[in-house]
């Protein structure tokens, strides 16, 4: 059986789409989630369900619904009792809806979801593509929830999709008066009097320069159609942006309208459990009284209100700029310096006076010129604006003048500058945000879709910290913003609760101040002004001012300076670490992405920033082979190539030994490193690292077997915690000589003791496996304490690797049989109790000490009492040789 459904409280949109899903589905039968509102009520009674196959949920046998098709919803908790056919294995979900579905909406088998103005268009389409024709009074149906949803198709959020949807819909024999009698309805006299109430009320709120209308009304008795009551109220006061609070009985009803790009009510209804359209939206609220949304109101359009842009919300700071008396050689120096394209100009009291670009810096040094000051070649005329100066005004200087970038200046001074990339950046994406926007693998930049993520994808212990960090920013009156791999991982779904935080200020102070209202310690680097955030459970925190970074040679630490968020990015290492999430203030759950990481996210490919990435920072070709097996991706052509390059020109042998040793050890220490070895293998990167080390297929094997010994390991009761590299870094050690492991522990700056693991007792460890593996089969004659004096003494370490290297199953049983039962097993008597017995002190003791535990091992005492009894023997029978003497 299929269902049929939509959203309670359905309107003329959700049967329209119902009428038209009958159609593509012609066996399904229509179940209505919950009420409809009054004209769809009143509307189904005139005209005979419309052509719907009707029935009520309880009529319906769950266990034979094979298909749920839902029309104009996209949430499970807006199809009340039918949420449960979600939970059965055997229903297969299709979806048409014109907004994106929520989070907790399971994948479905066939899914249209499209930013149109009404679902209505999304199906109207479909039945053309399979060229099925509504019947007239059917199209009129579907054309009444058009209209309804595009508001006569005048709502901003309507698309020519929609008007071809009118068209078709026309042809079809809609019949338009019909749809204009039901749409233009006569108010009652209750209807009246809230109208009044709200006319009473109506105030406006300014957000950001943003106007909303807001208006309440409360009655004891039931009213429907409050959209209409919205929509005259709004064409009365003519108000672009209007959301209206009615309480009725028990609870409080909102309906919002809006004519306004930056507000979406359907996001802001959405914080009370409604949805909608940008344009269009509504909720209803149980658990707060009508006081309570009221006041809630002003605080949710505060976070979820884009204000109108200006120049100082776009701008990068802090401006980079060059002297009018310094050289050519200089500007040009330091526009490579900041990989950056043009410099303001200032004089000596820091005023500009003056732009410059690379193209006329580069000409002039070929011309001969380096040593000329820049105040002969700079731009003197050219157009600046101030902070408050609206972005059109800056995209016309930049289309009419010509300009690279616009300085933003203030008292004379400049203070930021916005550039061409800033200015296309920000009206590709807002203009993205009018065009159909599917998800992307579960990727979006809708502000509530990553709000709901950090809310169903981190534990509250980290939720709580964002909160609190939140709270803190907002008394500092700083932005900060969670970047970098965290949130990387957030929309890929992966676990990562390793949270870094970027401040635009001083991560100092401002993790200072979180002291003062956290328990927690704080320990600053000066240097890079940068703090590490320490907790009483242990977990740390890294918080770090938005900064810059630039590099003097090939693999050289960089040299590290503030600069604005979009700087801080760049110096990042891969576009998918380029994201950055605001935890605070209006633009909170919002995704910044300069970069492209998003698209990169969605082709699952890893790419450089720039050319010069592998040339600045050798370690990132290790990072780069890491992320690509960790998380699936490719690298991208050209970052591969640029790859291959810096690993011909040797720059990896230009690290430090520490930093190369730092990549090695996260690689190995990746879930299965040998994929991430047999890459490192193919790009040249393991000679450059050792020409000793080899990596085939036979390791490849060992390391399968090392990565199913460790994970045997850490499933044993009460054993101590392990670290996967050195047994994986032991496995690619098998075959290489003593005096070859020495060279490259040197090599990479080995700590000392991981040093003695890898040389000197892995050299000790030798002889015991050769000894196992000649005796193959035959080890399992070998007594427990036979096998322990082979094994004991051994780190947990070089035992893993046995049982990984080993050709031999019971070999390999007898590593287990050591590391689970004999390794720990010790007798019960000790020193003192033999003593009381009679046993000397002295060479004796140790030895029946020996031989106690052998006994033990070998199971011929297994009690106390038994022991006593074993020594006893022992003392009464012993002849004690000369050393025992």
């Amino acid at each position: 059986m299929d269902i049929l459904t939509t959203h309670v409280n359905a309107d003329f949109d959700c049967l329209g789409s119902l009428v038209a899903a009958q159609l593509l589905y012609p066996q399904a039968v229509t179940v209505f989630a919950g009420a409809c509102e009054p004209a769809v009520q009143d509307y189904l009674r005139r005209h005979n369900d419309c052509g719907l196959r009707l029935k009520r949920w309880r009529e319906i046998d769950p266990a034979a619904v094979r298909r749920l098709i839902l029309v104009d919803v996209n949430s499970t908790e807006r199809i009340g009792p039918l949420a449960a056919l979600l939970q059965q294995p055997q229903v297969r979900l299709h979806l048409y809806d014109h907004h994106p579905p929520e989070a907790n909406l399971p994948t479905a088998e066939r899914a249209r979801v499209e930013r149109v103005g009404a679902t209505v268009t999304l199906l109207s389409d479909e039945l053309r593509q399979r060229q099925l024709t509504p019947s007239a009074e059917q199209a009129t149906v579907m054309m009444l929830g058009l209209y309804e949803d595009t508001g006569n198709l005048l709502f901003p959020s309507t698309t020519t999709a929609d008007y071809e949807a009118a068209a078709f819909l026309l042809d079809c024999g809609a019949n338009l008066n019909q749809v204009a009698d039901a749409l233009n309805r006569e108010l009652s006299a209750l209807q009246v009097e809230v109208l009044h109430q709200l006319l009473q009320s109506l105030q406006l709120v300014s957000v950001a320069g943003v106007e909303i209308s807001l208006a309440q009304a409360a009655v004891e008795r039931y009213v429907g159609d409050l959209a209409v009551l919205a929509h005259k109220l709004r064409d009365m006061e003519n108000l672009d942006a209007l959301i209206i609070a009615v309480r009725l009985e028990d609870r409080v009803f909102l309906v919002g309208r809006s004519r306004l790009p930056g507000v979406d009510v359907g996001q802001i209804l959405g914080h009370f459990g409604g949805g909608g359209h940008p344009a269009a939206a509504s909720a209803t609220v149980r658990d707060l009284t009508l006081v309570q949304v009221m006041e809630t109101l002003p605080q949710v359009l505060a976070r979820l209100v884009r204000p109108n842009w200006t120049a100082a919300q776009l701008m990068t700071t802090p401006v980079r700029h060059v002297g009018a008396e310094q050289s050519l050689n200089e500007a040009a120096e330091l526009l490579s310096r900041y990989h950056i394209n043009a410099l303001v100009v200032c004089d000596g009291t820091g005023g500009l006076v003056g732009l410059l670009t690379r193209q006329t810096v580069e000409r002039a040094v070929h011309h001969g010129l380096a040593s000329v000051a820049v105040a002969e070649y700079m731009s003197r005329e050219f157009g600046q604006v101030t902070p408050q100066t609206p972005l059109e005004q800056v995209q016309q200087i930049i289309i009419d003048q010509r300009q690279r970038f616009v300085p933003v200046v203030e008292a004379g001074r400049a203070v930021g500058v916005v550039t061409r990339t800033d200015l296309l950046r920000h009206l590709v994406a807002r203009g993205r945000s009018l065009r159909p926007d599917a998800p992307i693998d579960g990727i979006q930049r809708d502000r509530r879709h990553v709000l709901r993520l950090l809310e169903t994808r981190l534990p509250r212990r980290i939720r709580q910290l964002l909160d609190d960090l939140a709270q803190v920013a907002e008394v500092e009156g700083v932005n900060i913003y969670a970047v970098g791999g965290f949130v990387r991982d957030l929309l890929l779904g992966v676990a990562n609760l390793d949270v870094d935080v970027v401040v635009e200020g001083n991560a100092i102070a401002f993790a200072e101040a979180l002291q003062r209202q956290c328990d927690c310690r704080v320990r600053p680097h000066e240097k890079f002004v940068t703090a590490v955030v320490i907790f009483p459970d242990g977990y740390k925190l890294d918080l770090a001012s938005t900064r810059t970074e630039y590099y003097l040679q090939p693999g050289a630490l960089p040299l590290v300076e503030q600069a604005s968020l979009k700087l801080d990015l760049y110096r990042r290492d891969f576009t998918i670490n380029t994201l950055a999430l605001a935890l605070n203030g209006p633009r909170q759950g919002e995704l910044t992405d300069y970069f492209g990481a998003q698209r990169d996210l969605h082709d699952k490919a890893l790419r450089v920033l720039h050319n010069l990435s592998f040339v600045e920072d050798p370690t990132r070709m290790l990072r780069a082979v890491r992320f690509e097996q960790r998380l699936g991706f490719t690298l991208g052509q050209h970052t591969a190539h640029l790859l291959r390059s810096a690993v011909q020109m040797g720059f990896l042998q230009r690290v430090s030994a520490s930093r190369v040793l730092h990549e090695l050890v996260l690689l190995l220490g990746e879930p299965q490193p040998g994929r991430a070895l047999a890459r490192l293998v193919e790009l040249g990167l393991l000679d450059a690292i050792s020409e000793e080390l080899r990596f085939d297929d036979s390791l490849q094997q060992h390391f399968v077997q090392a990565g199913r010994a460790i994970n045997w390991y850490e499933l044993l009761p009460e054993v101590a915690p392990l670290e996967h590299w050195p047994v994986y870094f032991l496995c690619l050690l098998a075959d290489l000589k003593t005096t070859a492991v020495e060279r490259l522990c040197q090599r990479l700056g080995m700590p000392q003791r991981y040093r003695r693991l890898f040389v000197e007792q892995r050299h000790e460890a030798w002889p015991q496996y050769h000894q196992l593996e000649r005796l193959g089969q035959r080890v399992e004659q070998l007594c427990g304490s036979e096998l322990a004096r082979l094994l004991d003494g051994l780190p947990v370490e070089l035992l893993l690797l046995g049982m990984a290297r080993t050709r031999h199953q019971p070999v390999r049983l007898a590593f287990s049989r050591y590391v689970t039962g004999l390794r720990c097993l010790r007798p019960m008597l000790d020193g003192r109790d033999l003593q009381r017995l009679g046993c000397p002190a002295g060479p004796l003791l140790g030895t029946l000490l020996r031989q106690l535990r052998d006994a033990r091992l070998d199971g011929q005492v297994y009690t106390r009492e038994e022991e006593l009894a074993w020594v006893r023997v022992q003392l009464a029978t012993r002849e004690l040789t000369k050393e025992e003497r």
